[in-house]
């Protein structure tokens, strides 16, 4: 209402759809309702349009100087009238309602017993404007001075209450809440009635500006502080905790307990657009901040280290995600609780650590497997192969000690750099496993055996989670394990080979076409792979599939090292059907085994093609097919397989090598696949 002191009761601002005589009982009763001599909500010498109790607009600087900002354009939260100072229509039935039903009257000690700050407010501004609010003479302020000492008074009086109920914030019962939030209001008004005073060219009470908005500010940040500073002591997840992790865990549940408390209760005092809880969660994540940096200063132990950087990267973000504070709090506008330059040596301190006990994890697997050897222990068998925990139990150390590396410093490419000594630590396994093959003890045999299924276990790994190990690492590891697996093939393939040397020799001789020569091959190989078992199916597999390969080799060497001369078709025919039935021989003898090496079979039917076929084009043929799937085949090789068919001409020869020179040009060297460069002529 815009009621003037001079009692005009006809102007159109006044009017406010109440007759005179009503507006008159209003005024009236207002009076009596406040003590004073003008009605609750006067406002002297107030800017038109404007309520001297009204929201302004603007209140802290920073985030929590916007704590109390209205929506632009809206005005304050408590008050009834329009924009132009007149009471809404709903207001106007209250009044009259209140008119008609007259409550009984609350003095300022009464509101303030009651907790009503905000009634309490209203009343001191009143008569602040009584005294204040036109161009006073000094001579009436000095005759109203214990009036002005008394106002002064009961703004002190006030003002203490409302620090009194701000300091209680975090143990409010169900009166309590009604009073924070009556003094939130309160707040509000004395902001406005500050804001007020500025637009006047007059002095102000001594007690202008108020500024309790920065009382609010200053009393909340001293609140939280108090309380991250101390905080409650808990009994949970105490056991085996140094006294800083216990200093961080009750910071932590501290801060957990207090922003819950914000949202379920704090929250209800303040109007949803001041964005309390987003304002404490600020407040305790800087408070949370410091006591960190001030603990991260003593210089911690790797224990206490790892323990300050899982709250920073995991258990502080995890809490704020929780649905009940991330839907009343802005996580990402939080930030880290450790700056950069903080987090650097903490995270290289940590993953330090991480690699260095990495290390001596595998120092003492591979230790221990040393030592079993050397006391002449066999690997255990499961389900009669023999096994060795060496790699399992060096893999789950590092997939475990990346992953929680991962969480701790929250980021893989740092967390993998803990396996950056692994190259290393392969070729120590390396070394050991020479000494087994060079020593050759009773036991070696078992132990390489063993040694091929962890070869494949750190392979698989390495291939299949790249994520945990930098590339170049990865890398050596790799090619590591390859030497390691050629030479256990080597320590098994090489005596086989051996003993199977006569049959090598008549392979490609007169006595191979005309006596069972491939039959005792065959029989020969059955024993020789008998002394296999023990390799798990996988492994035995890769072993068998190098077996065959390199048999065939060794068959298309003494072929084509010319032992035997086809002199006419007859024979040609005869050689034909004989490397025809070897080539099926050994993929069903190597098939039973578990190879799965089909192409060398095709290649042994390709030759034995060659050495059918009478016609020049039909041989071009097979040999630019045969240059096509394999481009490490040579002219040298091909002349040697002519030559088995002495009644090839030179000439035929000639055409033949100039097919395969023309096939080879336009054929790609990048195939992976290789069979010819392993068969060597002279």
């Amino acid at each position: 209402m815009c009621l003037r002191f001079h009692g005009c009761f006809s102007c159109r601002s006044c009017r406010g759809g109440i007759p005179s005589f009503s507006r008159f009982r209003f005024w009236t009763r207002m009076r009596i309702r406040s003590g004073s001599t003008e009605p609750e909500g006067f406002t002297r010498n107030s800017v038109p349009g404007q309520s001297a109790l009204s929201m302004g607009t603007g209140w802290f600087n920073g985030r929590l100087m916007k704590m109390f900002r209205s929506p632009r354009g809206q005005e304050g939260l408590t008050l009834p009238s329009n924009t132009d100072g007149r009471l809404s229509t709903s207001s106007e039935e209250e009044v009259e309602q209140m008119m008609v039903s007259p409550t009984v009257p609350h003095t300022f000690e009464q509101m303030l017993e009651e907790q009503l700050f905000s009634k309490a407010s209203q009343q001191l501004i009143e008569r602040e404007e009584l005294l204040f609010g036109q161009n006073t003479e000094e001579q009436k302020l000095k005759d109203h001075e214990a009036e002005v000492k008394s106002l002064a008074a009961d703004y002190s009086t006030l003002r203490d209450r409302i620090l009194q109920i701000l300091l209680q914030s975090f143990s409010l019962d169900i009166e309590s809440v009604k009073g924070l939030t009556s003094a939130v209001i309160t707040i509000h008004q004395e902001h406005q009635q500050d804001q007020l005073w500025k637009q006047r060219s007059r002095t102000s009470p001594c007690w202008r500006p108020c500024r309790w908005t920065e009382l609010h500010n200053k009393t909340v940040l001293s609140l939280v502080k108090a309380r991250m500073d101390n905080p409650q002591k808990s009994s949970e997840g105490q056991r085996g905790m140094s006294s800083i992790m216990e200093d961080i865990f009750c910071m932590g549940k501290q801060l957990k307990d207090d922003l819950h408390f914000v949202v379920n209760v704090v929250k209800t005092c303040y109007p949803p657009e001041h964005n309390i809880c987003q304002s404490y969660a600020e407040l305790f994540h800087q408070a949370f901040s410091f006591g960190l940096k001030n603990i991260a200063d003593f210089g911690l132990g790797d224990k206490d280290c790892a323990y300050l950087l899982r709250w920073v990267n995991e258990y502080y973000p995890d809490l704020l995600q929780k649905p009940e504070l991330s839907s009343e709090i802005n996580a990402d506008v939080l930030g880290k609780l450790l700056p950069q330059e903080l987090l650097k040596p903490l995270e290289e301190q940590f993953l330090n650590s991480q690699q260095n006990e990495l290390v001596r994890y595998i120092d003492r697997v591979l230790g221990e497997a040393k030592q079993n050897w050397s006391n002449g222990e066999e690997p255990v068998r499961e389900e009669g192969c023999y096994v060795s925990h060496v790699a399992y139990d060096i893999i789950q150390c590092i997939n475990g000690l990346v992953k929680s590396a991962c969480t701790v410093v929250g980021d893989i490419n740092k967390a993998r750099s803990i396996t950056c000594s692994l190259d290393s630590l392969m070729k120590r396994y390396k070394s050991f496993q020479e000494e087994v093959v060079r020593l050759n003890r009773a036991n070696s045999r078992a132990i390489i055996m063993a040694n091929l299924g962890c070869i494949q276990q750190f392979r698989e790994v390495l291939e299949k989670n790249p994520h945990l190990f930098k590339e170049n690492i990865r890398t050596e590891c790799l090619q590591v394990l390859t030497a390691m697996k050629k030479s256990a093939h080597s320590y098994f393939l090489t005596p086989m080979h051996e003993a199977l040397k006569p049959q090598y020799r008549k392979l490609g001789t007169n006595e191979w076409l005309s006596k069972p020569v491939f039959k005792n091959l065959l029989l020969s190989l059955q024993r020789q792979t008998e002394d296999l078992q023990g390799l798990n199916q996988s492994c035995l597999q890769e072993l068998v599939s190098q077996f065959e390969e390199e048999v065939t080799v060794e068959y298309v060497r003494r072929l084509l090292k010319g032992d035997v001369k086809l002199k006419d078709r007859n024979q040609q025919n005869q050689a034909y059907h004989e490397v025809k039935e070897n080539a099926e021989g050994l993929r069903t003898f190597f098939l039973g085994m578990g190879s799965d090496q089909l192409w060398l079979q095709e290649i042994l039917l390709t030759l034995a093609e060659v050495l059918r076929l009478q016609d020049l084009p039909a041989v071009q043929v097979q040999v630019a097919s045969l240059g096509t799937l394999y481009p490490d085949l040579s002219e040298k090789h091909i002349s040697a397989l002519l030559k088995l068919k002495t009644n090839f001409t030179r000439s035929d020869r000639k055409t033949v090598k100039e097919t395969l020179t023309d096939t080879l040009r336009e054929t790609s060297r990048n195939q992976t696949r290789t069979f010819f460069s392993n068969v060597l002529i002279k």
